[in-house]
């Protein structure tokens, strides 16, 4: 099969690859009907995380099963399924609390790499959900988010407790943030204002929900959001981006005993901690549990009540997966969805 491979920074080939094949009793094979590449994608590529050799790339999916181990129940060869970036087996007790990313047999779909025509999903029947029937081709970009950023969006709008009567803060303006906008807006918030300075992002932004717009970032933007809410901040925050810069900048912004969801890819971000102890507020977040989300997600989707795909703004055939890296990089493009 073709698979996109990453060999160092900036340099990201699609070559042939084994066909997968079943590992162990619990895994399905599934042929992608769409894959993407992720905003986490880019630190790898730009060097900011160690690259360790040819590495398989990719986490996000979307398809049909073609194949399942002896010991796999539910998920039925030929079902169209949506999975998460974690595979687990929903069933322990970290899973069953509705943290399937840390369950006790989690595995990284990235390791794996979906980027690809085929993939192998481990822990099949906790991982996968089928969908009703076989989607149309229109709905595949939206299903193919809530594999993970529109998942992981509604999981920092969740973390946040974004609600009815409660203003929130979106920092960053990438398509886990934009499509965290979209989760606060269903979970019913009066006020959602998205820190961003690019004009396509914005007006996705809007259709989104949001309701206001501020450029300036750190300090100044934390200015500017008391500015609109009567000097007291945002009852919730959603953190998008895993910097320090944006850490400080989403505690800052939450007025006390107010929550920040906290879902960017931590890098080096170290917390002042009597800033945090006088802040008063709540920290909730981390490797989010799509499979949590993704019953109700689907739903939304295929009943046309949301439509998240329009996260991506680039569609290239699998072959051309550098292109949507290089546009991703240069923020020619908010996500790039790839057609194996």
């Amino acid at each position: 099969m073709r698979g996109v491979v990453l060999h160092a920074p900036g340099d990201v080939r699609v070559e042939n690859r084994p066909d997968p094949t079943i590992e162990k009793p619990t895994d399905a094979i599934v042929r992608l009907a769409a894959t993407c590449v992720c905003g986490s994608d880019l630190w790898p590529y730009r060097g900011i995380e160690a690259v360790d050799g040819a590495s398989p790339m990719g986490h996000e999916y979307v398809g049909v099963v073609e194949e399942v181990g002896s010991e796999v129940r539910d998920i039925q060869p030929g079902q169209f399924v949506v999975g998460s970036f974690f595979a687990s087996d929903n069933s322990c007790e970290i899973c069953r609390a509705g943290y399937q990313s840390r369950c006790v047999h989690a595995e990284l779909m990235g390791t794996i790499g979906t980027q690809a025509q085929y993939a192998r999903i481990p822990l099949a029947d906790g991982t996968l959900v089928a969908t009703p029937e076989a989607p149309s081709q229109d709905l595949l970009p939206s299903l193919l988010a809530a594999s993970d950023v529109l998942g992981t969006g509604w999981f920092a709008a969740v973390a946040a407790e974004a609600g009815p009567g409660k203003t929130v803060a979106v920092v960053g303006d990438g398509a886990v943030s934009l499509l965290g906008v979209l989760a606060a807006c269903q979970l019913g918030a009066e006020r959602i204002v998205i820190f961003s300075r690019h004009a396509d992002r914005q007006q996705l932004a809007k259709e989104f929900g949001a309701t206001d717009v501020i450029v300036e970032r750190g300090d100044e933007g934390v200015a500017r959001l008391k500015e609109l809410t009567s000097g007291l901040g945002a009852h919730s925050t959603i953190e998008a981006v895993g910097t320090q810069e944006s850490m400080m900048q989403a505690i800052r912004a939450t007025r006390p005993g107010g929550h920040v969801g906290y879902v960017g890819v931590s890098h080096d971000v170290q917390l002042p901690g009597d800033e945090l102890f006088f802040s008063a507020v709540h920290l909730h977040g981390g490797p989010a549990p799509v499979r949590r989300f993704l019953p109700d997600l689907i739903a939304r989707i295929t009943s046309g009540a949301i439509n998240p795909g329009k996260v991506f703004d680039l569609t290239l055939p699998l072959d051309e997966a550098a292109e949507g890296y290089r546009a991703m990089d240069d923020r020619r493009a908010i996500k790039t969805l790839l057609r194996p």
